[in-house]
């Protein structure tokens, strides 16, 4: 269904309260601004000497881009046990065999429910009791286990809801010519679910990226860590936070331009992103529509 079903094109009055609105929208964040700034003049956050290290080689080389390198190190490979992850137990919920469907269906739904440090706290705990890692790697352990089971239930989900979306002539030809099940999922169905889905799944990483800071509770040592260190080495915690937060909207602003150029990239190639999918998920939550299954059903 095309969004001009759906909305009506606004006409002049409309367009003009939507510039008034913006415009008042504008204002107001200017004022909050204004009044943020002027709070942290009085408290003396402003002052030259607390921005100045910034500037320095030192505080990049020693503080920021350690961090920086502990955050990506932290999501990258949490992306990718999470795209293995999410693969595998998508499949497992689009099985025609029952009891693989209901362990996929408990474990994925499960580690869905579970808040990521909630893991991330158990895990690390699990790791340092039983010596399963070296002590340095049981932080970066917990954080990869927690956003692994987390995001990679969401994928899961996303996998299932894509190869529903997809119609059911996809199945219904596949089966036609002689395909069981199993081979109309793996060779016709999955292919393209997960090539429509790739903006979607990069948004869900950009969740990933963004839930690696969890770390800080359980002393991972990635950007906010470091900037919580670089803060009382200098004596200029909000502006140490500032600059983190800065560094954190840098890395999503540019994960989420590589998602926007992806999706014109297959739209131009005539692939775009299926109606029942969420295309770029948000605190990694995920409303699959699904409008039928494997062979015309639902599983």
């Amino acid at each position: 269904m095309s969004a001009s079903v759906l909305f009506d094109a606004p006409g002049p009055k409309a367009r003009r309260r939507h510039a008034l609105l913006a415009g008042l929208g504008v204002l107001l964040t200017l004022l909050l601004l204004w009044l943020a700034l002027g709070k942290m003049g009085d408290a003396g956050q402003l002052e030259k000497d607390l921005w100045s290290p910034f500037l320095t080689a030192e505080v990049w080389q020693e503080y920021l881009l350690p961090g920086i390198w502990g955050t990506l190190k932290a999501a990258a490979i949490s992306m990718v046990l999470a795209g293995i992850f999410g693969l595998v137990f998508g499949i497992g919920r689009l099985s025609h065999i029952a009891p693989i469907r209901w362990v996929s269906g408990v474990v994925v739904e499960f580690f869905r429910s579970v808040p990521v440090l909630i893991m991330m706290i158990f895990f690390f705990g699990l790791y340092s009791a039983n010596s399963v890692f070296d002590s340095e790697l049981n932080p970066l352990a917990a954080v990869v286990t927690g956003l692994t089971l987390y995001n990679g239930s969401v994928v899961a989900e996303l996998v299932r809801s894509g190869v529903y979306s997809l119609p059911k002539g996809q199945s219904e030809a596949g089966l036609s010519i002689g395909l069981t099940r199993d081979q109309v999922l793996r060779s016709i169905q999955l292919p393209q679910a997960l090539t429509a889905m790739l903006p979607a799944l990069i948004g869900q990483m950009v969740v990933v990226l963004k839930d690696s800071a969890l770390g800080y509770a359980i002393t991972y040592l990635e950007l906010l860590n470091w900037s919580k260190t670089l803060g009382s080495a200098y004596a200029n915690t909000v502006p140490a936070y500032i600059v983190a937060a800065i560094l954190f909207i840098t890395m999503n602003y540019l994960l989420t331009v590589a998602a926007r150029l992806l999706e014109q990239r297959l739209s131009r190639r005539g692939r775009t992103s299926l109606p029942g999918v969420a295309e770029v998920p948000s605190g990694g939550d995920v409303a699959p529509a699904p409008t039928g299954g494997i062979g015309g059903r639902k599983p």
